[in-house]
């Protein structure tokens, strides 16, 4: 039998999607740049940890590391790949803008999940409960995606490419399916269902599908909502917020962004 969920909760981390990010999301450049801030500034919390991608190396290297997540699913995940490796981080669900976490730090810093399934009230409000929850002379490192960075979805910010979303699901079948440790086999795919460029925002569906010996025997659907930022209104926030000495970096290095950077990274001290 195929169980098919599909529900308004404006997240998608859940249900097979985390599989699929504990399986299949595993390294990257940010590991390495996040880190120099963790060995600066312990102890620290990664917010939006997921599966465990930063956390787990980290904690392995000995580092003090908590980590929190909105998805209980992701949380779970994490939890077992840790125990896995004999290690038993403080882990709790949360989403960023109700943050109260069991102590401070000298280190908050997000990677990859802010403006994820929030409103921008709160996300204004997950920027003061960062301030409040950090030692003072701690920093918060936090990256974001350009709007611009990449052809999709910057495409539909123009009226007339928005009259053809949301474009139609290709056939599951017609995938190229990826093989978990345990021999399943997953899809993922996505769509753009709404952008509106007045408020900065974009909709969009994952549908998720799990095979068992060439067996369809699970297919999902969720929706995530995406608040689109551009350098100089983060920066606002963060002063807002009552962060100082604000820096930003490009592309998960320690250099100034440009114009072509997919990704900027804000480094902000509270006092």
């Amino acid at each position: 039998m195929i169980d098919v969920v599909s529900d308004e909760a404006e997240t998608w981390h859940h249900g097979l999607v985390a599989r699929w990010w504990s399986e299949f999301n595993e390294d990257g450049p940010e590991i390495a740049y996040f880190r120099r801030f963790v060995l600066s500034g312990q102890p620290a919390l990664d917010v939006a940890c997921g599966t465990g991608r930063l956390l787990i190396p980290y904690v392995a290297d000995g580092l003090d590391v908590d980590g929190c997540d909105v998805s209980a699913d992701m949380i779970a995940l994490c939890r077992e790949k840790a125990e896995r490796q004999g290690l038993s981080p403080t882990l709790f669900v949360q989403a960023m803008h109700e943050l109260e976490p069991p102590r401070r730090y000298r280190t908050i810093f997000v990677c990859g999940g802010f403006g994820l399934g929030s409103t921008r009230q709160q996300d204004a409000e997950a920027l003061r409960r960062f301030y409040k929850y950090l030692e003072p002379g701690g920093t918060v490192v936090l990256d974001n995606e350009n709007p611009y960075s990449s052809e999709y979805p910057w495409r539909y910010w123009h009226k007339d490419e928005r009259s053809v979303i949301p474009r139609k699901w290709q056939p599951l079948e017609s995938e190229e399916r990826r093989r978990a440790s345990d021999g399943a086999e997953f899809v993922l795919q996505t769509r753009v269902i709404d952008l509106d460029p007045l408020e900065q925002r974009g909709t969009y569906e994952m549908r998720a599908a799990m095979w068992r010996e060439s067996k369809l025997v699970a297919e999902e659907l969720h929706t995530l909502h995406i608040n689109y930022y551009f350098r100089n209104e983060l920066l606002l926030l963060l002063e807002h917020a009552g962060f100082e000495q604000i820096r930003v970096h490009g592309n998960h290095r320690e250099q100034p962004p440009t114009a072509e950077s997919d990704f900027l990274v804000f480094l902000a001290r509270k006092n």
